[in-house]
């Protein structure tokens, strides 16, 4: 037997078992466990723990816990809630290393069910024990025929060992993925359900998943995670290692509390960050269930494309038009054939179009060697990453199942390293004959060309992972204080940190605002500052295009007198005097600090792209400035930054190194910090930098003003 070490590999690859309250009928949740660990021939020990019988399921019983042989590695406890509080001390008075906890009734209903698992955690806590659940529907690790589970999904037979395993908080939703994926005759090894998460979560569950030797893809389902830093730990391992993650995402809710104080945490919801971090690290965030055990089944081998590249083969011009419409969306490159090789197809098949997608024609399917060449010459000269060959009920007529699959087999003994793909509809042993040979199998032409986007993406973040940096520096933390600040204190704090501002100039209310307005140049913005009022234009408290030192003047006093007037609470410093800066593209920066992940950075384009089109994309903090890149890129209104009707292309090298800048200082301050905003920013033209016009800075604890 492989040696795992560590608490959740005890919990998965235990030498003997406990089940306490065993039943004799096998469809009762204290049977169904006991059932399957026989019939899966599982060579530990088993211990059924009854005081009503002297042997369950055949099996020798014990009164309880204590009068067991030996201290067992993992105790299931299939008793009810009233009942589990007092199992699980007899069994951390046993020594039993890790339990797993079927019933529900605890913190999910109510205070007293609260009150039960609270001591429950603390009984287990105090003996070194280790908890899975309440509420959950256990584990499995089918390598060694180990069923800690009650799923009924295991009625239709148990699972055959394989690459894949399942993290899920939900019992049903991981046993319904261990149903699908078994239907797919796809293997999976482990299984673990976190349920109510009183001890062992999804977080930890997950890094233990991805450190299996055994496993190449992970299908993963959570509502949220309460251990960022174990999340993300487990994300960057499974990168490290090339494990592919697909997850199942559900919940959407907004921040909700600090959305009144911070424009850029009224955008930021917590759904929309774990997307973003799953973009960050690599995680292919499935949007349905099918999408996500298609995805698996991919990734299952662990290969991945040489490129993005694919090539199409079609008898039917319409498919594979279609296919390519597709490819395009899910970020595939169908590049065409190179000029000789299509000559020399049109040679083959003067009617074919041989560009790509290549059309043999229905000639094809009374021709086996024509269907042959052309997709040998596709494999040898085309360079692709992916072929996919859109063969319809092909596959399953007598007639001409059998040439397809010697054309496919001979042409693909030509190329081995371009992955081979194919749509059909056919019986499921065709089907699974084809992916024994390493063939990614779909019914649906769309679907299929999602999960080979998913798969350019895991190569991609695999390679990046390489080339990461293994730490980034981090500036000394500054104290931000509790109280709100001015723009002029938070230009200042953000200024030393990296971010670029305008050169501009307080005047106190008693100054001389000619003197400074001179200085600046003209034109000029005025604006009030006090920490007291963060929305200065709500009070009218900036004033734009000032173009003399006699308006200026006028300016200066009109917003003194309507801070005066509109906020005579408000503690005011003075008039800021800053230059007007036009030109450039409009963006707004900011962050937020997430319940779970920390602060998190944000970038939009400003105006009508952020406020109606909520174009914005997250990063957690830190991050370097090559994934500033990656995250500028993934707004939809990029192009606007790239130039457009003319316009010069923008500083981007400038806007990322700002990004990572910010990052930095905001992973450095994460305690200190509620939100930061920098709107807008303006992103001049390439070479000439990027320039934050105004900067708002809300330090933890600090009550500011709503919108």
């Amino acid at each position: 037997m492989l040696k795992r070490t560590g608490p959740i590999s005890t919990l998965l690859w235990p030498n003997s078992v406990a089940l306490v309250g065993a039943s004799d009928d096998v469809t009762r949740i204290g049977g169904r466990p006991l059932r399957y660990l026989r019939e899966s021939g599982f060579a530990g020990s088993i211990y059924p723990v009854n005081p009503k019988r002297e042997t369950v399921q055949g099996v020798k019983a014990f009164s309880s816990v204590a009068a067991l042989p030996e201290a067992p590695d993992v105790a299931i406890l299939a008793v009810p809630a009233a009942a589990t509080v007092q199992a699980v001390r007899e069994c951390a008075e046993r020594g039993v290393k890790a339990a797993i906890v079927f019933s529900a009734g605890f913190a999910e209903t109510d205070a007293a069910g609260r009150a039960m698992q609270d001591e429950m955690v603390g009984i287990a806590r105090d003996s070194g024990m280790r908890l899975l659940g309440p509420n959950c529907l256990g584990v499995f690790n089918s390598s060694i025929g180990f069923y800690g589970t009650f799923s009924a999904m295991l009625d239709g037979g148990l699972v055959t060992p394989g690459s894949i395993g399942i993290v899920s908080q939900s019992g049903a939703y991981g046993s319904h993925l261990m149903y699908l994926a078994r239907l797919r005759g796809l293997g999976m090894s482990y299984m673990i359900t976190t349920g109510n998460e009183c001890d062992i979560d999804v977080s930890e569950a997950l890094r233990w998943m991805v450190e299996q030797p055994d496993i190449n893809v992970v299908m993963a389902y959570a509502e949220g995670v309460r251990d960022r830093d174990t999340f993300i730990q487990a994300l960057e391992i499974a990168r490290e290692r090339r494990k592919a993650i697909v997850f199942m995402k559900v919940g959407r809710s907004a921040v909700g509390a600090h959305a009144v104080s911070s424009h850029t945490a009224a955008l930021a919801g917590s759904d929309a960050i774990f997307d973003a971090v799953f973009r960050q690290y690599g995680v292919w965030r499935a949007s349905t269930t099918a999408e996500q055990i298609d995805i698996a089944a991919a990734c299952s081998r662990g290969v991945y494309p040489k490129n993005n590249s694919l090539g199409i083969f079609t008898m039917s011009g319409g498919f594979g038009i279609q296919m390519a419409d597709d490819a395009e969306a899910a970020g595939l490159d169908v590049k065409p054939m190179p000029e000789k090789a299509q000559e020399e197809l049109k040679a083959l098949l003067p009617y074919a179009s041989p560009r790509n997608p290549v059309d043999a024609t229905a000639q094809a399917v009374t021709d086996l060697p024509l269907m042959t060449n052309f997709i040998s010459a596709m494999l040898e000269k085309g360079d692709f990453g992916f072929f996919a060959g859109i063969f319809g009920s092909g596959p399953a007529s007598p007639t001409f199942s059998g040439k397809l699959r010697q054309a496919l087999e001979v042409a693909a003994a030509s190329s081995r390293d371009t992955i081979m793909a194919l749509t059909m509809t056919a019986p499921d042993e065709i089907v699974r004959a084809y992916e024994k040979e390493a063939f990614i199998v779909a019914q649906d032409g769309s679907a299929l060309m999602k999960t080979l986007g998913a798969m350019v993406h895991f190569k991609e973040s695999f390679e990046r992972a390489g080339r990461a940096p293994a730490t980034i520096p981090l500036p000394e933390p500054v104290d931000l204080g509790t109280e709100p600040l001015s723009e002029l204190a938070a230009k200042q704090i953000l200024g030393a940190a990296g971010v670029p501002f305008t050169a501009d100039r307080l005047v106190v209310p008693a100054g001389d605002i000619r003197a400074a307005a001179d200085a600046v140049g003209y034109p000029q913005v005025l604006k009030i500052v006090s920490a007291d009022i963060a929305h200065k234009t709500e009070i009218g408290g900036v004033i734009v295009g000032v173009k003399d030192a006699e308006e200026a003047e006028q300016a200066f006093a009109t917003i003194l007198s309507r801070a005066q007037e509109k906020r005579p609470d408000a503690r005011v410093d003075g008039v800021m005097v800053a230059p007007m800066i036009s030109g450039g593209v409009e963006t707004i920066v900011g962050v937020v600090s997430d319940p779970v992940f920390g602060p998190v950075v944000m970038l939009g384009l400003g105006g009508v792209f952020v406020e109606v089109l909520k174009d914005v994309t997250f990063r957690v903090a830190p991050f370097d400035v090559d994934e500033a890149h990656r995250m500028i890129r993934e707004i939809r209104g990029f192009a606007m930054l790239e130039g457009v009707r003319g316009a010069p292309p923008s500083d981007v090298d400038a806007l990322a190194e700002m990004l990572a800048a910010l990052s930095r200082f905001a992973a450095a301050n994460a305690a200190g910090i509620d939100s930061i905003d920098l709107n807008p920013v303006r992103v001049m033209e390439r070479g000439k930098g990027v320039m934050a016009l105004d900067a708002l800075v809300v330090p933890r604890g600090a009550k500011v003003e709503s919108h």
